[in-house]
Protein backbone atom coordinates (compact mmCIF):
# COMPACT_ATOMS: atom_id res chain seq x y z
CA UNK A 1 0.00 0.00 0.00
CA UNK A 2 1.50 2.87 -0.87
CA UNK A 3 0.85 6.96 -1.15
CA UNK A 4 1.33 9.23 -4.39
CA UNK A 5 3.78 11.85 -3.52
CA UNK A 6 4.60 10.84 0.41
CA UNK A 7 8.09 11.35 1.82
CA UNK A 8 9.37 9.14 5.20
CA UNK A 9 12.30 10.56 7.31
CA UNK A 10 14.37 9.04 9.05
CA UNK A 11 16.54 11.00 11.19
CA UNK A 12 19.34 8.28 12.75
CA UNK A 13 20.66 8.80 15.81
CA UNK A 14 22.44 7.14 18.44
CA UNK A 15 19.82 6.68 20.70
CA UNK A 16 17.13 7.24 19.08
CA UNK A 17 15.50 6.89 15.27
CA UNK A 18 13.23 9.99 14.82
CA UNK A 19 10.56 8.97 12.13
CA UNK A 20 8.08 11.68 9.99
CA UNK A 21 5.45 11.07 7.42
CA UNK A 22 5.54 14.33 5.04
CA UNK A 23 2.26 14.14 2.58
CA UNK A 24 2.22 17.52 0.66
CA UNK A 25 -0.62 19.73 1.50
CA UNK A 26 -0.64 18.12 4.51
CA UNK A 27 0.36 20.38 8.07
CA UNK A 28 3.69 19.18 9.59
CA UNK A 29 1.75 19.19 12.92
CA UNK A 30 -0.80 16.25 12.35
CA UNK A 31 1.98 14.32 10.49
CA UNK A 32 2.41 10.62 11.49
CA UNK A 33 5.43 10.78 13.95
CA UNK A 34 7.83 8.35 15.69
CA UNK A 35 10.38 8.47 18.73
CA UNK A 36 12.01 4.82 18.43
CA UNK A 37 14.84 3.27 19.81
CA UNK A 38 17.85 3.69 17.14
CA UNK A 39 18.53 0.51 14.80
CA UNK A 40 22.32 0.08 16.60
CA UNK A 41 20.39 -0.26 20.04
CA UNK A 42 18.10 -2.37 18.60
CA UNK A 43 20.82 -4.92 17.19
CA UNK A 44 23.27 -4.13 20.14
CA UNK A 45 20.05 -6.32 22.12
CA UNK A 46 20.08 -8.75 19.66
CA UNK A 47 23.62 -9.23 20.21
CA UNK A 48 23.68 -8.75 24.39
CA UNK A 49 20.76 -11.75 24.07
CA UNK A 50 22.99 -13.66 22.10
CA UNK A 51 25.71 -13.16 24.32
CA UNK A 52 23.50 -14.35 27.37
CA UNK A 53 22.35 -17.17 25.51
CA UNK A 54 25.72 -18.12 24.82
CA UNK A 55 25.55 -18.32 21.03
CA UNK A 56 28.04 -17.22 18.73
CA UNK A 57 26.68 -14.08 16.15
CA UNK A 58 26.92 -13.90 12.26
CA UNK A 59 26.21 -10.27 11.05
CA UNK A 60 24.69 -9.59 7.88
CA UNK A 61 23.49 -6.68 5.71
CA UNK A 62 24.56 -3.25 5.29
CA UNK A 63 27.22 -0.72 6.97
CA UNK A 64 25.59 0.55 9.88
CA UNK A 65 26.21 2.92 12.76
CA UNK A 66 28.56 1.85 15.31
CA UNK A 67 28.25 3.13 19.20
CA UNK A 68 25.64 0.69 20.81
CA UNK A 69 26.61 -2.28 18.62
CA UNK A 70 30.24 -1.84 18.65
CA UNK A 71 30.23 -1.87 22.59
CA UNK A 72 27.75 -4.88 22.50
CA UNK A 73 30.40 -7.24 19.80
CA UNK A 74 33.19 -6.66 22.06
CA UNK A 75 31.12 -7.72 25.21
CA UNK A 76 30.20 -10.87 23.55
CA UNK A 77 33.64 -11.37 21.92
CA UNK A 78 35.42 -10.44 25.62
CA UNK A 79 32.80 -13.08 26.56
CA UNK A 80 34.25 -16.13 24.64
CA UNK A 81 31.57 -15.92 21.76
CA UNK A 82 32.71 -16.15 18.38
CA UNK A 83 31.67 -13.23 15.72
CA UNK A 84 31.57 -13.74 12.24
CA UNK A 85 30.53 -11.06 9.51
CA UNK A 86 30.42 -10.27 6.20
CA UNK A 87 32.61 -7.65 4.32
CA UNK A 88 30.18 -5.31 4.20
CA UNK A 89 28.75 -5.71 7.85
CA UNK A 90 32.17 -5.85 9.32
CA UNK A 91 32.95 -2.30 8.14
CA UNK A 92 30.58 -0.96 10.50
CA UNK A 93 33.40 -1.79 13.01
CA UNK A 94 36.25 0.25 11.11
CA UNK A 95 36.82 0.61 7.82
CA UNK A 96 40.36 -1.68 7.47
CA UNK A 97 39.36 -5.19 7.94
CA UNK A 98 42.33 -5.81 9.52
CA UNK A 99 41.58 -3.89 12.52
CA UNK A 100 37.89 -5.48 12.63
CA UNK A 101 40.03 -9.14 12.55
CA UNK A 102 42.36 -7.12 15.27
CA UNK A 103 39.45 -6.97 17.40
CA UNK A 104 38.23 -10.89 16.96
CA UNK A 105 36.17 -10.42 14.38
CA UNK A 106 35.80 -13.12 11.82
CA UNK A 107 35.37 -12.04 7.75
CA UNK A 108 33.05 -14.58 5.96
CA UNK A 109 30.79 -14.69 2.54
CA UNK A 110 28.06 -16.72 4.31
CA UNK A 111 26.68 -17.78 7.92
CA UNK A 112 28.95 -20.86 8.99
CA UNK A 113 26.91 -23.98 10.47
CA UNK A 114 25.84 -23.99 14.05
CA UNK A 115 23.66 -22.53 16.38
CA UNK A 116 24.69 -19.11 15.35
CA UNK A 117 22.40 -15.90 16.17
CA UNK A 118 22.01 -13.77 12.49
CA UNK A 119 21.81 -10.43 13.01
CA UNK A 120 21.03 -8.09 10.19
CA UNK A 121 22.61 -5.03 10.34
CA UNK A 122 21.02 -1.64 8.69
CA UNK A 123 20.13 1.50 9.17
CA UNK A 124 17.13 1.09 7.77
CA UNK A 125 14.69 -1.10 9.21
CA UNK A 126 11.83 -1.10 6.60
CA UNK A 127 10.21 -4.38 7.27
CA UNK A 128 9.67 -3.56 11.04
CA UNK A 129 8.16 -0.47 9.79
CA UNK A 130 6.28 -1.78 7.05
CA UNK A 131 4.61 -3.64 9.75
CA UNK A 132 4.05 -1.10 12.23
CA UNK A 133 2.55 1.08 9.50
CA UNK A 134 0.33 -1.99 8.51
CA UNK A 135 -0.84 -2.12 12.67
CA UNK A 136 -2.00 1.35 12.48
CA UNK A 137 -3.28 1.64 9.12
CA UNK A 138 -0.53 4.50 7.73
CA UNK A 139 0.24 4.00 3.82
CA UNK A 140 3.57 3.15 3.68
CA UNK A 141 5.51 6.32 1.56
CA UNK A 142 6.32 6.61 -1.80
CA UNK A 143 9.80 7.76 -1.31
CA UNK A 144 12.60 7.97 1.98
CA UNK A 145 15.20 10.37 2.88
CA UNK A 146 17.32 9.63 5.31
CA UNK A 147 19.63 11.96 7.89
CA UNK A 148 22.77 9.79 9.52
CA UNK A 149 26.39 10.82 10.94
CA UNK A 150 28.97 9.45 8.74
CA UNK A 151 32.60 9.64 9.39
CA UNK A 152 33.63 8.87 6.15
CA UNK A 153 35.88 5.93 4.59
CA UNK A 154 39.53 6.53 6.28
CA UNK A 155 41.09 3.34 6.62
CA UNK A 156 44.41 4.61 7.19
CA UNK A 157 44.27 8.05 9.12
CA UNK A 158 41.90 9.38 11.91
CA UNK A 159 38.46 9.24 11.03
CA UNK A 160 37.75 12.40 12.88
CA UNK A 161 39.92 14.44 11.10
CA UNK A 162 38.81 12.78 7.47
CA UNK A 163 35.05 13.70 8.93
CA UNK A 164 35.62 16.94 9.21
CA UNK A 165 37.85 18.11 6.68
CA UNK A 166 34.88 16.91 4.45
CA UNK A 167 32.71 19.26 6.33
CA UNK A 168 35.44 22.26 5.82
CA UNK A 169 35.77 21.07 2.16
CA UNK A 170 32.33 21.31 1.13
CA UNK A 171 31.53 25.17 3.01
CA UNK A 172 34.59 26.34 1.37
CA UNK A 173 33.41 25.04 -1.73
CA UNK A 174 30.10 26.00 -1.60
CA UNK A 175 31.01 29.52 -0.35
CA UNK A 176 30.11 29.32 3.40
CA UNK A 177 26.18 28.63 2.55
CA UNK A 178 24.73 26.26 5.13
CA UNK A 179 22.91 24.74 2.25
CA UNK A 180 26.54 22.94 0.90
CA UNK A 181 26.95 21.07 4.32
CA UNK A 182 24.97 18.67 1.91
CA UNK A 183 25.42 16.89 -0.86
CA UNK A 184 23.13 15.38 -3.70
CA UNK A 185 24.08 12.01 -4.02
CA UNK A 186 26.15 11.66 -0.92
CA UNK A 187 30.23 11.96 -1.79
CA UNK A 188 31.88 8.50 -2.47
CA UNK A 189 33.84 8.63 0.78
CA UNK A 190 30.60 8.35 2.88
CA UNK A 191 30.33 4.54 2.86
CA UNK A 192 27.92 4.32 5.97
CA UNK A 193 25.72 6.57 3.67
CA UNK A 194 26.43 5.10 0.10
CA UNK A 195 25.36 2.14 1.79
CA UNK A 196 22.31 2.85 2.34
CA UNK A 197 21.55 4.67 -1.21
CA UNK A 198 22.76 1.25 -2.54
CA UNK A 199 19.73 -0.27 -1.29
CA UNK A 200 17.56 2.82 -1.74
CA UNK A 201 18.44 4.33 -4.90
CA UNK A 202 16.23 7.41 -5.05
CA UNK A 203 16.56 8.67 -1.19
CA UNK A 204 18.16 11.74 -0.30
CA UNK A 205 21.06 10.99 2.12
CA UNK A 206 22.52 13.59 4.17
CA UNK A 207 24.46 14.18 7.78
CA UNK A 208 22.17 14.04 10.67
CA UNK A 209 24.31 17.33 12.44
CA UNK A 210 23.49 19.53 9.65
CA UNK A 211 20.27 17.97 9.34
CA UNK A 212 19.37 19.42 12.94
CA UNK A 213 20.74 22.67 11.86
CA UNK A 214 18.80 22.95 8.99
CA UNK A 215 15.57 22.21 10.59
CA UNK A 216 16.46 24.95 13.41
CA UNK A 217 16.03 26.94 10.03
CA UNK A 218 12.25 26.77 10.16
CA UNK A 219 12.12 27.87 14.04
CA UNK A 220 10.31 31.52 13.41
CA UNK A 221 12.73 32.73 16.60
CA UNK A 222 15.73 31.55 14.53
CA UNK A 223 14.29 32.99 11.18
CA UNK A 224 14.02 36.21 12.54
CA UNK A 225 17.08 36.43 14.51
CA UNK A 226 19.80 34.96 12.11
CA UNK A 227 19.24 37.91 9.88
CA UNK A 228 21.50 39.65 12.55
CA UNK A 229 23.53 36.80 13.16
CA UNK A 230 22.86 33.48 15.58
CA UNK A 231 24.58 30.70 16.90
CA UNK A 232 22.92 27.13 16.26
CA UNK A 233 23.64 24.42 19.13
CA UNK A 234 22.26 20.64 18.34
CA UNK A 235 22.80 18.56 21.45
CA UNK A 236 22.86 15.50 19.92
CA UNK A 237 22.67 11.81 22.07
CA UNK A 238 26.50 11.59 20.62
CA UNK A 239 27.47 14.53 19.37
CA UNK A 240 27.50 18.42 19.49
CA UNK A 241 27.54 20.42 16.24
CA UNK A 242 27.85 24.43 16.70
CA UNK A 243 27.62 27.25 13.95
CA UNK A 244 27.04 31.08 13.63
CA UNK A 245 25.06 32.23 10.62
CA UNK A 246 24.25 35.28 9.43
CA UNK A 247 21.23 34.97 6.85
CA UNK A 248 22.46 31.75 5.41
CA UNK A 249 25.95 31.73 6.06
CA UNK A 250 28.09 29.83 7.74
CA UNK A 251 30.40 32.23 9.38
CA UNK A 252 32.35 29.42 11.97
CA UNK A 253 31.59 25.99 13.03
CA UNK A 254 32.65 23.16 15.26
CA UNK A 255 31.79 19.55 16.60
CA UNK A 256 32.78 18.07 19.83
CA UNK A 257 31.38 14.64 21.56
CA UNK A 258 28.38 15.95 23.78
CA UNK A 259 29.36 13.90 27.06
CA UNK A 260 33.02 15.58 26.47
CA UNK A 261 31.32 18.63 27.12
CA UNK A 262 29.93 20.68 30.13
CA UNK A 263 28.13 23.97 30.09
CA UNK A 264 31.20 26.30 31.01
CA UNK A 265 33.47 24.18 28.50
CA UNK A 266 30.67 24.88 25.50
CA UNK A 267 30.59 28.25 26.63
CA UNK A 268 33.59 29.66 26.29
CA UNK A 269 33.84 27.29 22.77
CA UNK A 270 30.73 29.27 21.68
CA UNK A 271 32.54 32.43 22.89
CA UNK A 272 35.63 31.82 21.04
CA UNK A 273 34.11 30.57 18.12
CA UNK A 274 31.71 34.18 17.69
CA UNK A 275 35.07 36.00 18.47
CA UNK A 276 36.80 33.94 15.70
CA UNK A 277 39.75 32.45 17.86
CA UNK A 278 38.67 28.67 18.81
CA UNK A 279 40.91 26.88 16.40
CA UNK A 280 40.71 23.19 14.97
CA UNK A 281 43.44 22.12 16.96
CA UNK A 282 41.76 23.03 20.43
CA UNK A 283 38.66 20.92 19.47
CA UNK A 284 40.87 17.82 18.13
CA UNK A 285 43.42 17.97 20.79
CA UNK A 286 40.53 17.90 23.48
CA UNK A 287 38.88 14.64 21.61
CA UNK A 288 36.29 16.80 18.92
CA UNK A 289 36.12 16.45 15.45
CA UNK A 290 37.22 19.71 14.64
CA UNK A 291 36.80 23.87 14.02
CA UNK A 292 36.65 26.09 10.94
CA UNK A 293 36.19 29.65 10.91
CA UNK A 294 35.32 31.73 7.55
CA UNK A 295 34.85 35.10 10.31
CA UNK A 296 34.01 36.42 13.12
CA UNK A 297 30.75 37.23 14.21
CA UNK A 298 29.40 39.09 16.72
CA UNK A 299 26.27 37.90 18.60
CA UNK A 300 25.02 36.87 21.96
CA UNK A 301 21.76 35.21 20.54
CA UNK A 302 22.44 31.62 20.91
CA UNK A 303 19.66 28.43 19.83
CA UNK A 304 19.51 25.23 21.03
CA UNK A 305 18.07 21.79 20.23
CA UNK A 306 18.76 18.17 20.56
CA UNK A 307 17.85 15.78 23.09
CA UNK A 308 20.60 16.65 25.55
CA UNK A 309 20.08 20.29 25.12
CA UNK A 310 18.89 21.41 29.05
CA UNK A 311 22.32 19.27 30.09
CA UNK A 312 24.36 21.75 28.33
CA UNK A 313 22.63 25.15 27.39
CA UNK A 314 19.18 24.90 29.90
CA UNK A 315 19.17 28.67 29.65
CA UNK A 316 19.34 29.28 26.13
CA UNK A 317 15.89 29.83 23.26
CA UNK A 318 14.72 26.29 22.94
CA UNK A 319 14.21 25.59 19.31
CA UNK A 320 11.01 23.60 18.38
CA UNK A 321 10.48 23.73 14.52
CA UNK A 322 6.64 22.95 14.25
CA UNK A 323 6.60 22.59 17.90
CA UNK A 324 8.60 19.57 18.07
CA UNK A 325 11.91 19.56 18.81
CA UNK A 326 12.92 15.91 18.40
CA UNK A 327 11.69 16.36 14.76
CA UNK A 328 14.41 18.85 13.70
CA UNK A 329 16.90 16.49 12.01
CA UNK A 330 14.01 15.30 9.55
CA UNK A 331 12.97 19.40 8.72
CA UNK A 332 16.20 19.89 7.97
CA UNK A 333 16.15 16.86 5.76
CA UNK A 334 12.47 17.95 4.39
CA UNK A 335 14.07 21.44 3.66
CA UNK A 336 16.91 19.97 1.26
CA UNK A 337 14.22 17.18 0.21
CA UNK A 338 12.29 20.51 -1.28
CA UNK A 339 15.34 21.90 -2.45
CA UNK A 340 16.82 19.09 -4.28
CA UNK A 341 13.48 17.32 -5.53
CA UNK A 342 11.08 19.77 -5.50
CA UNK A 343 12.41 23.18 -6.24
Amino acid sequence: MTSTGSLLIIDVGTGTQDILVYRKGEPLERSAKFVLPSPTVIKAGEISKATKEGRAVFLDGYTMGGGPVTRAIRAHLQAGYAVYATEEAAKTFHDNLERAREIGITIVSHSPEGAIQRVVMTDYMEPELRNTFIRFGIPYPDHCAFAMQDHGFSPTRSNRVFRFEIIRDQLEGGDWHVNSLVSDPPREEMTRMRSLLARVPDALVMDTGPAALLGMLCDPFVQETMKKGIVLVNVGNGHTLVATLREEKVYGLFEHHTFSLTPAKLDGYIQRLCAGTLTNEEIFTAGGHGAVIHAPLDTDAVAVTGPNRRMLLPHAYQATPFGDMMLTGCFGVLRMWIRFREG
